[in-house]
């Protein structure tokens, strides 16, 4: 048993604490607001977020984030990725020398488009920071539906040890030192399940989603080498096995909120209706950020921005991808896929 504080109690947080509350650890929810945390106290539940999963009583909750992680041997940041940095600052205080943290959160730092464990170990330099990503809706999490994921640290013992303490029967828990590439793969396919949602919603069907994702899959690969992930990464579950499950389902909120765009509403409007974080949207911006940074090809991704942040109708970014000039798809890095 370990003592762990999950910081954040959103539907990913709770999955999180759920799983790990029943694996034998000491589990601490922090939430940022004192009337969720009550609310979890009083339901044992996050009627919000995860309805109907019931949460063990190994896992306790408080929005106090000192007394959640001041004793934890583990943390792990769940938050969205425009708080993980006001999320770490609040925590460096309580973070021992050498602790591992965890980070589930999936994007980038908007201002300064670092990744998310930089942006913790840049806050709190004593820490062990490790990533983990891959196919997973919290909705099944938190149903014990089998679950496979990737924990990243430079330092393969860290990435062990996380590994023993995560994994469950269903939920099977791969290692990696390939960081940049483990949490890039996880950030940069939430752009394009937005766009297969916005071609759900322009009315189009399989294989315009088929091609999305294939060609999105090459902007991934082009952007995430150009940054120092490496190719075989892209090609296991935190490249093309998350892809393929936030593309293709409805638990899926950036696909959720590319249907609505693609319907017709605002970015904004989208998300209001989704009522959760949508990922996606300011991905893109700092996707296509980076793309110009590293000079690298993304023809999806800055449509996706145009239709975003620029007010380009889909259907006129559909029109204008389909009539790019001519190439061979062999420009398409390949990749060699390893079954272990």
């Amino acid at each position: 048993m370990a003592k762990i504080a999950v910081i954040g109690s959103g539907s990913w947080g709770t999955a999180f604490a759920r799983m790990l509350g029943n694996n034998n650890h000491e589990v601490r929810l922090w939430s940022y607001l004192e009337s969720e945390s009550e609310a979890l106290k009083k339901d044992r539940e996050n009627r919000q977020f995860l309805p109907g999963v019931t949460l063990p009583d190994s896992v306790s909750f408080s929005s106090d984030i000192g007394a959640c992680a001041g004793d934890s041997e583990l943390i792990v940041i769940a938050t969205p990725s425009h708080t993980v940095r006001e999320t770490a600052r609040k925590l460096a205080p309580y973070v021992r020398n050498g602790e591992v943290i965890v980070t589930i959160s999936k994007g980038f730092d908007g201002e300064t488009l670092m990744r998310l464990s930089e942006v913790v170990q840049s806050e709190i330099p004593s820490a062990m920071v490790a990533a983990m990503s891959g196919p997973s809706h919290a909705e099944e999490v938190g149903r014990d539906l089998p679950t496979t994921n990737v924990v990243a640290h430079p330092d393969l013992s860290v990435a062990q040890d996380v590994q023993d303490l995560f994994m469950t029967p269903n939920f099977r828990v791969y290692t990696s030192t390939d960081i940049v590439g483990v949490e890039l793969g996880g950030s940069l396919k939430n752009i394009i399940a937005l766009c297969a949602g916005i071609s759900d919603g322009l009315g189009f069907g399989d294989n315009t989603k088929a091609a999305l994702m294939t060609r999105g899959l090459a902007e991934i690969i082009r952007l995430g080498t150009a940054m120092g992930g490496k190719l075989e990464t892209f090609a296991g579950l935190t490249g093309i096995g998350d892809l393929i499950v936030t593309c293709t389902s409805m638990h899926s909120r950036n696909r959720r909120a590319g249907i609505l765009i693609g319907q017709g509403k605002t970015s904004e409007q989208a998300q209001a209706e989704v009522k959760m974080a949508v990922e996606g949207i300011k991905t893109t911006q700092a996707a296509y950020q980076l793309s110009k940074k590293h000079h690298v090809d993304m023809p999806i991704t800055e449509m996706a921005y145009q239709v975003l942040f620029e007010d380009k109708k889909a259907s006129d970014a559909v029109t204008e991808l389909m009539g790019r000039p001519k190439k061979g798809e062999t420009e398409v890095p390949a990749f060699k896929i390893i079954v272990d």
